[in-house]
């Protein structure tokens, strides 16, 4: 596995990986023949990578036919390298026990390898989070050693590279602290750690210190602070922008590992104006956004460019009516731009 590692980390550093979407109608029906030529667009661009059962595609709500179909669906379009996100599925996270959690995540990583995923980005159990919170210093500790212990647990089971995850509080995730993040690159196989810390500056620069005392990725996946991101030290995206907007996320990326100053900073303006217009409260929305601009950009056909999830079941989001046009204004300005 280490040697699976080493290859695959050097094969994706300073790449972009996007955070592909799942075509669904408003009833949350996949349709496999839309998202097959979604998958042969995007494979056409110049990306490292995909990353399937990611937030982005609603990995954790899908039903477990549908993962299946979407992550063979895509290993049958792309020759590249594919990370399946690793969790606790929707419709087992009610009402179940840590250690059911941590079984649940176990199972869908070696179901991801059974499919030919070639890593596994494990998402975080927000429940070590809250016992944290809840038991002060013995409870961060024993999170932290479960932490660990889940992605030695999942490497060893499903016998692909693990990548870790410190997702922000408000999309469920636990914020690893440094010490954690050291903890989990020193494992065997460990391929590095993506970071979506969304707006906590930071924490994203202490994660990335951490992460940089090591030889494993530093994966950014912070679409509002992205240009910062590479600057303190990132050195490969796994983004949910570039599920829309490839081309925007890897100019900047590529712009930064040439050295060319004048061009990221152009390049840098311009994925940031559209992150403002993907990003922002309530977040949860930014799925729906993507959709929207994968529609614009003739990637997705209208009936299927659908987030049934982005709304209720405790989000709130209530996409408001104005959203659209702000999303589909500012890609049409850039286009404009050339």
């Amino acid at each position: 596995m280490v040697d699976l590692a080493d290859e695959l980390r050097e094969r994706l550093r300073g790449t972009v990986l996007p955070a592909v979407l799942t075509p669904m109608d408003e009833r949350g029906v996949v349709d496999l023949g839309v998202l097959r030529d979604y998958a042969a667009k995007l494979d056409a661009a110049p990306v490292g990578g995909f990353a399937v059962w990611a937030h982005t595609g609603r990995g954790l709500y899908l039903s477990e036919a549908d993962r299946v179909a979407v992550l063979r669906t895509w290993r049958e379009a792309t020759d590249k390298p594919l990370v399946a996100g690793a969790g606790v599925p929707r419709d087992v996270a009610r009402g179940a026990t840590l250690e059911e959690a941590e079984a649940a995540v176990e199972a869908m990583a070696v179901t991801a390898a059974g499919l030919g995923a070639d890593a596994v980005m494990v998402y975080p159990l927000s429940a070590l989070a809250g016992r944290a919170g809840r038991e002060g210093r013995a409870g961060e500790a024993d999170g932290h050693a479960r932490a660990v212990r889940l992605h030695e647990r999942v490497a060893e089971a499903s016998g692909l590279p693990v990548l870790g995850f410190f997702l922000h509080g408000e999309a469920g995730g636990y914020e690893y602290p440094p010490a954690l993040i050291r903890d989990l690159l020193a494992l065997p196989g460990a391929l590095g750690v993506k970071l979506a810390t969304l707006d906590r500056a930071m924490a994203c620069q202490d994660a990335i210190r951490a992460a940089q005392t090591t030889d494993r990725l530093v994966v950014t996946g912070e679409d509002r602070m992205f240009g910062p991101s590479l600057m303190w030290g990132a050195d490969t995206a796994l983004v949910g922008i570039a599920a829309a907007r490839a081309e925007l996320t890897t100019a900047v990326l590529d712009a930064w590992r040439r050295g060319d100053a004048a061009e990221f900073v152009r390049a840098s303006g311009r994925l940031d104006r559209f992150a403002e217009a993907a990003f922002y409260a309530p977040i949860e929305g930014y799925v729906q956004r993507m959709h929207w601009a994968a529609v614009w950009e003739g990637l997705v056909p209208e009936a299927w460019g659908h987030d049934p999830y982005g709304v209720g079941d405790g989000f709130a989001v209530g996409v408001a009516a104005g959203e659209r046009g702000r999303v589909v204004g500012c890609l049409e300005e850039l286009g404009r731009e050339g």
